[in-house]
């Protein structure tokens, strides 16, 4: 099919600007919406989904509906359709022009596709560096809606949102592996080992998708939570060992240098955000909340603030329960590891005593198998 044969429609040259400013993505994603409008539009939806290739899971991420109700905290394996697969090997483009006789019932994406009265759709795979980063759909409510001219129109706009959000997730894989080397080479051995990190930080984000609905989570921001989770203790990298690596109980003046790592952690936050000039970046107040608030409690005895309730952001909430539920779950030299159950009921009560979000908690028992799956297939190393 040569595209480029195809004559253009009387329009506008392309005005590509608007997904080049500031603000979060999914906001320029929505600019960007109502200018190819112009162009073809057919287009009723453009949504993004990340792939994170530890888990094989494609994830929602940045989606602009302009009818209907949009897919949202919505996950499942790649490997599960072949075509995406498919897409995701030779980078080619994916056209639907009959939606609804060319997709069955019994899956949350196809249901929600036929629910909302599509009719065709145009996929493209997004990749950074060769792998794949995820993929981009284009949604009509009329079939037939993406001829070849429209098709290399939004080609166009595809390529576009794939640098967009390649740069913007380096910048902010930038942070936190500026961050991890730090650690490294300040030889930090407080058993947050890669696959504690790896396990907490996906934690975060099952209890982040569990209670989006109640608080308009959106999934960038549960995106985030997930990048920036593993970064929640940094500032222990300026304990001294002595403290840091006490096999007994603290003395209160030892506890009281242990508690200042949380404001060595900011430093070090605005220090890297200053160096490599992220200060712009929308969501870098989530990596703050996070840093500066996971050890803040519900009743307000928590630290450095002593925060209570709402006060404390809710993605420090999130971050403190899955540092927790994985610290209970993970053998140690001084323990056996907890069962999720176990660790369920514990939680439990300290969520009764006001150290932990009740929600938070209650997220955790209600997603036990997602929890199981994780801990599995990231075990701590013999």
């Amino acid at each position: 099919m040569n595209v480029a044969a195809d004559p253009a429609p009387a329009a506008r040259p392309l005005d590509i600007s608007t997904f080049r400013e500031g603000g979060s993505l999914n906001a320029r994603l929505r600019q960007m919406h109502e200018g190819l409008l112009e162009r073809v539009p057919a287009v009723d939806r453009i949504a993004c989904a990340l792939y994170d290739a530890g888990e094989d899971l494609l994830k929602t991420f940045i989606d602009s509906t302009r009818t209907g109700h949009s897919l949202e905290g919505h996950e499942f394996r790649l490997s599960q359709s072949r075509s995406l697969s498919r897409l995701a090997t030779s980078g080619d483009v994916r056209i639907l022009d009959d939606i609804p006789a060319l997709v069955q019932h019994g899956e949350v994406h196809s249901d929600w596709l036929l629910e909302q009265g599509y009719q065709s759709s145009m996929t493209v795979p997004l990749f950074d560096n060769g792998a794949l980063l995820g993929m981009t759909f284009f949604d009509a409510r009329a079939s037939h809606a993406f001829p070849p001219v429209a098709q290399r129109d939004l080609l166009l706009y595809a390529n576009l949102i794939n640098m967009s959000i390649s740069s913007e997730l380096a910048a902010l894989r930038t942070v936190v592996a500026s961050a991890q080397m730090a650690r490294e080479f300040a030889h930090l051995r407080d058993f947050e080992t890669g696959a504690h990190l790896e396990r907490m930080a996906r934690y975060a984000r099952a209890i982040a998708r569990a209670i989006a609905p109640r608080h308009a989570l959106g999934d960038e921001f549960i995106e985030h939570v997930f990048l920036f989770a593993p970064l929640h203790d940094v500032g222990k990298i300026g304990i001294p060992d002595r403290i840091l690596l006490k096999a007994g109980r603290l003395e209160p003046d030892e506890r009281q240098v242990m508690q200042t790592h949380v404001e060595l952690g900011l430093e070090i936050v605005e220090r890297i955000i200053g160096d490599f000039g992220l200060r712009h970046l929308p969501d870098s107040s989530v990596l703050r909340n996070i840093v500066g608030g996971h050890h803040e409690k519900m009743n307000g005895t928590g630290y450095p603030k002593g925060l209570a309730g709402a006060a404390i952001p809710l993605e420090a909430r999130i971050v403190s329960t899955a540092d927790i539920f994985d610290a209970l779950t993970t053998r140690r030299p001084y323990k056996q590891a907890w069962t999720t159950a176990e660790a369920v009921a514990e939680m439990r009560r300290m969520a009764v005593a006001g150290e932990l979000d009740p929600e938070c908690v209650e997220a955790v028992a209600a997603f036990a198998p997602r929890i199981e799956e994780i801990r599995a297939r990231y075990p701590d190393e013999d």
